[in-house]
């Protein structure tokens, strides 16, 4: 095997297909990455999970593929100097490296052993604009569950109808939805659970652009399109929420507030909370008005928020946390809190019609006084 190719084009080709070679497995050559050379270059990382593959334009001159050692070729790789880098596999496996007056020889191994990648090509993709795939991971993927006991929360749940794709995640104290609307239909409608590893290796590769992306569904993978990246993951299996039943509709008290402003405010009152010294934030919902105050071992701290609308001084309590995560990822300068009372579930929603999302975050017993 023989190629050449740019510097910077490899080493970006490591960074990606790279997270997810296998650290530590029984199985030693996916500690490896395999790298295919043929019309032009192409490298993969697997670890019998999520697989990336990274598509590389290179001068081809003798076809062929091995497994290099991911680490010390992406060490060589990133400090060679800058330009082309030419790449030779002998019959024996041994790697010639070479870039500028730098060379260098390390060992290879075959790919016959490598694991077959899941097929799921045989689908129809569904097109989504990079930027909206991003969106709907990082608006939600904060809130799946850590809770192995119920594995199928440990993912993002995908809901395709012909004029929407909804991402949608639970961990039994809060929901995130996010839904985006395609100017012309999809044409397909399914539901599937992505685990949040996939999807966290999915969110560093797309960008903020309006080039399209795709996924195509398989009967246990999905295979994400990203650019020049290809992703593929098992889905996770069991029974979702039914989160449509679950978050309060036609909530008596709704109140309009400046994202930025709850968010300072929220981030204030939560410098007093710690991990190690838990406490709710009382929230009083009054007359254009919101107080929040809380009290730890640490100190105390309050504030106060403006809105629009009538709380009719209703009291409740939330973690800190979960509030400031569901501020953070809301698109619109401004949100309706929807409430209905001291022990329901809080709800944001859009005060516009430009998004289309739902924050729910359950409420916790506070002391009275």
């Amino acid at each position: 095997m023989r190629f050449t190719c740019e510097k910077s084009m490899l080493v970006s080709g490591l960074n990606i297909a790279g997270r997810t070679v296998a650290q530590k497995s029984s199985l030693s050559v996916i500690e490896g990455i395999l790298c295919k050379a043929e019309v032009g270059l192409s490298l993969t990382g697997y670890n019998m999970e999520t697989a990336i593959t990274y598509d590389i334009e290179a001068e081809v001159t003798d076809p062929g593929e091995c497994i290099l050692p991911a680490k010390l070729f992406g060490d060589i790789i990133r400090r060679l100097p800058e330009g082309p880098v030419t790449v030779v596999v002998g019959e024996d496996y041994k790697v010639s490296i070479r870039a500028g007056y730098a060379s260098f020889t390390i060992s290879a191994e075959s790919a016959e052993d490598y694991p077959e990648l899941p097929d799921v090509n045989s689908g129809r993709p569904v097109l989504i604009p990079q930027c909206q795939l991003k969106e709907l991971i990082s608006g939600t993927i904060f809130a799946v569950s850590e809770n192995q006991g119920r594995p199928i929360h440990t993912g993002v749940k995908f809901e395709v109808t012909n004029d929407s794709i909804t991402a949608v995640a639970v961990d039994g104290f809060r929901l995130a939805r996010r839904t985006y609307h395609p100017e012309e239909g999809t044409g397909r409608e399914m539901n599937f659970v992505v685990p949040s590893p996939g999807l966290k290796e999915v969110e560093k590769i797309v960008s903020d652009v309006e080039d399209m992306a795709s996924f195509t569904l398989g009967p246990k993978h999905i295979l994400f399109q990203i650019g020049k990246a290809t992703l593929v993951c098992r889905l996770l299996e069991g029974e979702f929420l039914d989160w449509r039943r679950v978050v309060p509709t036609n909530c008596p008290i709704k109140l309009i507030t400046s994202v930025s402003d709850l968010a300072s405010s929220v981030e204030r009152v939560g410098l007093i909370v710690s991990e190690k010294y838990k406490s709710p934030v009382r929230c009083v919902f009054g007359n254009n008005e919101l107080l929040m105050r809380t009290n730890t071992t640490i100190g105390a701290a309050e504030d106060k928020c403006s809105f629009a609308g009538d709380g009719k001084e209703l009291e409740i309590g939330f973690n800190v946390r979960y509030l400031a995560d569901a501020l953070r990822v809301i698109p619109s300068d401004e949100v309706t809190l929807e409430l209905t009372n001291g022990l329901s579930p809080i709800v944001l929603t859009p005060a516009d019609e430009k998004h289309d999302f739902a924050y729910m975050v359950l409420p916790v017993r506070i002391k009275n006084g």
